[in-house]
């Protein structure tokens, strides 16, 4: 859905003219105080859903006028003190005098948390756990959920896959648990657990989710909290929710917010221009290789990439209307990526109302969201081409072949399968373009039983439903397709998540206990469908016969039950058992029991504390708990699987050949991992809680990891199979530290930071120790046949890289092909390899701070990793002279710049795995700086007006020589580069 200028406006005065249509307005005034009676100066008073709010003065005296009549709920805030919110109604002409006392609280410690299945407070919590408000969300162009909180929450690491439109972050709480299984979080959008493997069409699953409607999220990370989740809980959980209307009667408020972006490219990879190509050709090569060198100085990286554009607009409606609160949301983005032609254009519409019923005993919660996604994709093949392509030849031949695009030729006039294709060529002509449709929504009833109040009855029905489409097209004489005479192929994939929940909770005070009992039932199932279609040509000619079509589907079914108790407001215990049983392994493996405790003191309640003038707060919590992982990627891998066989391996009878059934291998007995955790953690506040934060310790040890094992010769199967043999340990801490530096009527300081460690290890990947087994490759390379440059091997880290140890001469050059025989056998082969350092860092840090003067508002956010190294394949396939390549090949490609430094000539197989393309990575990347106004009232004081300018990816400091050293797997490809993108952001409210 594409907005039109005029009519949105047209939209926003017909709204603007009924919220004048109210009677006459009324006052509210008084003065705020904190508990010894001292005036708070620069609070802010605001009604909740609207824009009409002021601030205290010297005196600590507020006053608001030209209120609407109706039914608010005010809310009374202020950095470092205890947010109160009172309902009040007000009558026409009526002037409320109201005066509010406050209590020092900059830790939110009254917060209403979400975590699984219920709400607490952020003073209970006895797990490892963090809430991010939208005002501490990152700032700027913002595609998916997840990049909201990167670098705001110690032990989340979230790292962009790449700078494409919606492509979304690799999220890693606590380090990976698995090797062959996900290893990301379990994600609960408005308590329905959402499909993350991906969807056909789409960039990424998350992409689909407009982060203008989140109000806030919350990340469980130790067992003890996400243990409720049972056995989906391993890799830490992220409570998304998001935003609703107001509580009470309220007038319609609407709120216009449009951004406008322009995205820029801030790094390419370092290759050689024409001139100097041709010099190291006369210095290294031959005539016939000079020869086809032509007359051009193309750079080819500026050929494919641009500067993009990028809008979005965000309409929200949001009142109250007697008992139904209401949000309406609708969003429209558009996205250019920065390699040219690829785009993203998605609509959203949100729903959510919350009305009450039965003198308020039964609320109901209905959240609706629909988004549609229509993609273009690029040939991101152009990005390696571009970094490979004969910088000496002109985009354009000259001739119509080919689309005009210059092409290297064999003999016979028909395009080289050898050499490269053009970039340009790559890009233009080939269309890839896919409709998605995604539908997030739930319906909650929670009813208090009129004969027992403080049993709550819930009923949650949910559903998360995908429908993707797309198509592929390249044209008959494009030279990717050139001798299948083009490509014209489509797909569609369904995809369904349906969800029921009931559950029950009881809460009751007994004298200085507090018991907070939940226990519930919950079924969770998921179908997937996907037609096969054949490929064919751009003349309709079958080039491959459709295959087989997919479809699959599996089950969970869980009981769970979770106690809280509290003794004297300063013992705190936490007990969760969930037991889970999925439809995906065989029935003697199926159910699982995933237990946890949790205990925390309240050191600061006691008597000894409780007046302390320099501890205003000291929480000390400790926690134990098992969790699962099933989302394995296959759900039958307990079930014999035969595969149709290769046109090379059929048999013959007679003159005819018939297609045989091979068996793959299995595991009758596969089951979930399992990961222990134990967790430790302080909570802390000093100065009144304007210095405050955390520190957490934690061990998870993961068993009966998935693995992919080799399976003995002889076996009638795959050589290769997918069973529980394997262990892992994450240890690490967690730091976190925000301070309230000044804090008066118009100028408020914060900063914060949080500081990551985390060690991780494989501790077992065998039934049985075999001490000729180093481990298992993985980690493929460009460059040579079949190379892998990483391991995961006991006492390692996972993806340790696995090398040959380079020999330099006195000056520190490297000597090609020359490594150490390190196991002095007079030899050098693959017994000489070993394994050093890792992709994973150390430790990582994010640090923010945010600064208002009056009106103005700025900020910005910091975030690093360290002791962390990244694989620089780029180097390694281009950064060798017979990459040229040799003569008679009858085409010429270009050389990384690294040629000028090691100076290797031939491809040596060993030399695609040397340790001299190991390059520390470590990084400092300033993830935005903004600055903004509030203009207050424009338009005859109709609507509130702020503005604001934000950069996105505005620096990055590091001695990595590629382009980016933020690469999440540690092996850099010829990455889609991640841009820097300047934001001017418009917000009405009316």
């Amino acid at each position: 859905m594409k907005f039109n200028c005029k009519s949105t406006l047209l939209v926003i005065g017909m709204l603007f003219s009924s919220i004048l249509a109210f009677g006459q307005n009324a006052s509210l005034s008084g003065d705020i105080k904190d508990n010894n009676g001292d005036p708070i100066i620069g609070a802010t008073i605001r009604l909740d859903g609207t824009s009409i709010g002021t601030f205290s003065d010297v005196s600590g005296n507020y006053s608001i006028e030209n209120i609407a009549p109706g039914t608010y709920d005010v809310i009374y805030s202020f950095v470092g003190f205890s947010t109160i919110k009172a309902t009040m109604t007000f009558s026409a002409g009526e002037k409320l005098t109201k005066s509010q006392s406050m209590s020092a609280d900059a830790m939110l410690l009254d917060e209403a948390v979400v975590i699984g299945y219920g709400t607490t407070n952020s003073k209970d919590l006895t797990g490892s756990t963090k809430l991010i408000l939208e005002k501490d969300f990152q700032s700027g162009n913002v595609t998916t959920p997840e990049q909201l909180i990167t670098g705001k929450v110690s032990g989340v690491q979230i790292t962009s896959n790449d700078g494409a439109p919606g492509s979304g972050s690799r999220i890693r709480i606590r380090g990976g648990t698995s090797l062959n299984a996900s290893n990301d979080p379990l994600i609960v959008i408005d308590e329905v657990p959402v499909d993350n493997e991906g969807i056909d069409g789409a960039a990424n699953a998350l992409n689909m989710i407009n982060p203008n409607d989140i109000e806030s999220m919350v990340v469980l990370k130790d067992a003890s909290a996400t243990a409720i989740y049972g056995s989906r809980g391993a890799n830490g959980v992220i409570l998304i929710t998001t935003k609703k209307g107001a509580q009470g009667k309220s007038p319609m408020r609407v709120n216009l917010q449009q951004n406008f972006s322009l995205s820029t490219v801030t790094k390419t990879a370092e290759v050689m221009n024409a001139a100097e190509l041709r010099e190291a050709i006369i210095q290294n090569g031959d005539s016939t290789q000079l020869s086809l060198l032509g007359n051009a100085d193309t750079d080819w990286q500026n050929e494919i990439y641009r500067n993009a554009f990028i809008s979005e607009s965000n309409l929200n409606i949001t009142g109250g209307i007697e008992n139904l609160p209401y949000r309406l949301s609708i969003g429209y983005k558009h996205e250019e990526g920065i390699l040219r032609r690829h785009q993203l254009d998605r609509t959203s519409i949100g729903l959510n109302l919350n009305p009450k019923f039965l003198d308020d005993k039964l609320a109901v919660s209905l959240n609706t969201k629909l988004s549609t996604a229509d993609n273009f994709f690029a040939n991101q093949d152009a990005i390696g081409a571009a970094v490979s392509f004969d910088p000496t030849q002109s985009v354009l031949s000259g001739n119509e072949e080919f689309g005009g695009y210059f092409e290297w030729l064999n003999p016979d006039g028909t395009p080289s399968n050898l050499a490269g294709a053009n970039p340009v060529g790559l890009l233009e002509q080939k269309e890839d373009i896919s409709d998605v449709l995604r539908f997030i929504g739930n319906l909650k009833l929670d009813y208090e039983l009129p004969f027992f109040p403080e049993v709550h009855a819930v009923m949650n029905i949910g559903g998360d439903f995908s429908k993707s489409s797309g198509s592929v097209v390249i044209d008959t004489d494009a030279r990717q397709q050139f001798f299948n005479g083009g490509e014209r192929s489509q797909y569609e994939q369904t995809k369904s998540n349906r969800l029921l929940e009931t559950y029950f909770n009881y809460q009751e005070s007994f004298g200085n206990n507090d018991i907070d009992f939940t226990a519930g039932y919950s079924y969770q199932r998921w179908e997937r469908e996907t037609p096969a279609f054949p490929l064919l040509n751009f003349d309709g000619d079958t080039v491959t016969p459709a295959g087989i079509p997919f479809q699959t589907e599996n089950a969970l079914i869980s009981l769970y039950g979770r106690l809280k108790y509290t003794l004297n407001d300063k013992y705190l215990l936490t007990a969760t058992l969930r037991r889970d049983g999925s439809s995906r392994f065989n029935p003697d493996q199926r159910w699982g029991m995933f237990p946890s405790a949790a205990f925390a003191w309240r050191i600061s309640e006691e008597n000894f504390l409780k007046e302390s003038k320099a501890v205003s707060y000291l929480k000390l919590r400790a926690g134990y708990g098992v969790t699962g992982q099933q989302d394995i990627g296959n759900d039958y891998p307990y079930l014999a699987n035969y595969t149709v066989s290769t046109s090379t391996a059929q048999y013959q009878f007679g003159n005819t050949f018939y297609e045989l059934l091979r068996p793959d291998g299995f595991d009758f007995n596969i089951k979930w991992e399992e990961t222990t955790s134990t967790n430790i953690g302080l909570d802390f506040g000093f100065m009144k809680n304007r210095l405050f934060g955390s520190i957490d310790y934690y061990i998870k040890q993961t068993d009966d990891l998935l693995t992919i094992i080799d399976v003995p010769a002889g076996v009638n199967f795959t050589n290769e199979i997918l069973t529980n043999v394997g262990s892992m340990e994450n240890k690490g801490f967690e730091f976190e530290l925000s301070y309230v530096a000044i804090s008066e009527a118009k100028k408020e300081l914060i900063f914060g930071m949080n500081l990551t460690s985390n060690r991780n290890e494989v501790t077992k990947l065998s039934r049985v120790v075999d001490p000729s087994q180093v481990g298992i490759l993985t980690g493929g390379i460009d460059g040579g046949i079949g190379n892998n440059v990483q391991i995961h091997a006991v006492g390692n880290p996972t993806n340790s890289f696995y090398v040959y140890e380079q020999i330099y001469d006195e000056a520190g050059n490297p000597l090609e092909g020359q490594f150490v025989d390190r196991n002095n056998d007079g030899i050098v082969n693959e017994m000489d390899r070993y394994i050093f350092e890792k992709p994973a860092p150390d430790f990582f840090l994010g640090f923010f701070t945010n600064y208002r003067l009056d009106r103005w508002t700025a900020g910005f956010a910091l975030r690093g990793e360290f002791d962390r190294f990244v694989y620089n394949n780029v180097n390694s396939n281009r950064g060798f002279f017979e990459s040229v390549p040799a003569p008679g090949q009858g085409f010429i490609t270009n050389l990384n710049n690294s040629f000028n430094e090691s100076g290797f000539i031939t491809s040596n197989p060993e030399q695609f795995l040397s340790d001299y393309y190991l390059e520390k990575a470590n990084f400092i990347r300033m993830d935005y700086f903004n600055v903004g106004y509030d203009f207050g009232k424009v338009f005859k004081e109709s609507a509130q007006f702020n503005a604001g300018i934000v950069i996105n990816n505005v620096f990055v400091l590091s001695d990595y020589s590629g382009i980016d050293p933020e690469v999440a797997d540690g092996i850099d490809k010829n990455i889609y580069p991640r841009p820097r993108i300047y934001s001017l952001n418009l917000n009405f409210t009316f």
